[in-house]
């Protein structure tokens, strides 16, 4: 394995943290353009939640391939070649003139930013050490938490100038940029790093799906952190706007807050990782002791957000930041498994989340247009729907309380 020097090693992750900033804006924009493209496409609530979902349908698709392809090909190449795509989607989603082209851009969006976390977390796994991996993998997700908060108030306060389609061109440029700073700065893959790799990279997943430390922590990637980046990334602001009664302007700027929020708190993770590593509070107790709090705020959200409307973005600011404790599965898996098979284990288990937020995102969707066929007023139709969510979530933490640990590393 060879570690690179704190130099090089933080000249990489800024590059990558580039690309990931804008796969981040590109992955949230829908959130704050929902108002506009439902009023210019004549969207509906299943539509709207399933063009969003479309990014991670593509997203979620490659994750497989994309784990193979890392280990064998290593993060350089691979992300290069991916980003191409995303490319060729912001484009199609400029010139998008109905709702299927638009759909169609949005998961070649998906697609080409897929290996925008997994290959630096790929190559951190080779590179770094673990309790630097840990900081890099919290420090990685603050930066899509910013390019979050990119995609509210400057892409809301940029409209009016701008329109959203200019802004895809820009995005589209962007991308390239960021693809000439990997070329540049990240190191290749050399063919003597995964020596022992040699027969594993023969393809099969089957001893990831098979270890039962990736299994117990399944149904909290899919619905707990998927459901986060699902509400985080769409529902967040027709909740503010049909719930609470927001203006589209007053719901953006909730969403900035709420994004600013959730940097700072994965901030926070990647200074206080290293330090709860050596006092012995590994990934596994801080989900066991987190989860209950995120569920004990979705549960207030869906109860208060009626009636206390001027609190509503703060609610749901503080259930995506309880929610964070769910995303230090994420190394935590990477480092449960071998070097040679990091690249898979951690495609399998992102492949796990996103399908997730495409679940969530479009059956949040599905269930408040079929509540309101239902005769249910606009309002308890969301507040059904998000109760259904909050009932998976109950259930996954459960399964995760019930299956016993396999991986000592991580209590």
């Amino acid at each position: 394995m060879r570690v690179l020097s704190r130099k090089t090693a933080v000249v990489v992750f800024l590059a990558f943290a580039f690309a990931y900033f804008f796969s981040a804006l590109i992955r949230a924009i829908t959130a704050t353009l929902s108002p506009i493209l439902t009023r210019e496409f004549a969207l509906n609530a299943r539509d709207l939640g399933l063009l969003a979902g479309g990014y991670f349908l593509g997203f979620a698709a490659m994750q497989l391939p994309l784990g193979n392809w890392l280990d064998r090909h290593g993060p350089k190449k691979v992300i290069l070649s991916f980003l191409a795509v995303a490319v060729a989607g912001c484009v199609a989603f400029s010139l998008a003139t109905n709702f299927i082209s638009l759909l169609v851009a949005r998961i070649l969006c998906g697609i080409g930013v897929s290996a925008c976390l997994m290959a630096p977390l790929t190559g951190y796994r080779r590179w770094m050490q673990p309790t630097s991996q840990l900081r890099a993998n919290s420090w990685m997700l603050m930066t899509g938490s910013l390019g979050m908060v990119a995609s509210t108030l400057p892409v809301q306060w940029l409209m009016p100038l701008w329109g959203w389609r200019p802004m895809f061109w820009g995005l589209a440029a962007m991308v390239l940029l960021s693809m000439l700073l990997i070329a540049w700065k990240v190191p290749a893959w050399r063919a003597t790093e995964p020596a022992a790799a040699t027969a594993a990279n023969a393809g099969s997943y089957a001893e990831v799906w098979r270890h039962p430390y990736f299994r117990k922590l399944v149904p909290l990637g899919f619905f707990n952190y998927g459901g986060l980046v699902a509400i985080q990334t769409l529902w967040a602001v027709p909740w503010m706007i049909k719930v609470a009664g927001y203006t589209p302007v007053q719901a953006a700027t909730g969403l900035f807050w709420i994004n600013g929020v959730m940097l700072g708190t994965f901030w926070a993770w990647g200074l206080l990782n290293p330090w709860l590593v050596k006092r012995g509070w590994q990934a596994e107790r801080l989900i066991k002791r987190g989860v209950p709090l995120s569920l004990i705020l979705l549960a207030v959200v869906i109860v208060a957000s009626s009636r206390l409307t001027e609190w509503t973005d703060l609610l749901l600011a503080l259930f995506c930041m309880s929610c964070t404790f769910v995303a230090l599965a994420q190394p935590a898996v990477g480092m449960a498994f071998a070097p040679e098979l990091a690249g898979r284990a951690l495609s399998a288990y992102n492949l796990v989340i996103f399908s997730g937020v495409f679940t969530v995102q479009w059956g949040i969707g599905l269930l408040v247009d079929g509540l309101k066929a239902l005769g249910w007023q606009e309002i308890a139709a969301f507040q059904g729907a998000m109760g259904v969510f909050l009932a998976c979530c109950m259930a996954s933490y459960m399964y995760f309380l019930a299956s016993k640990s396999h991986n000592q590393g991580s209590k």
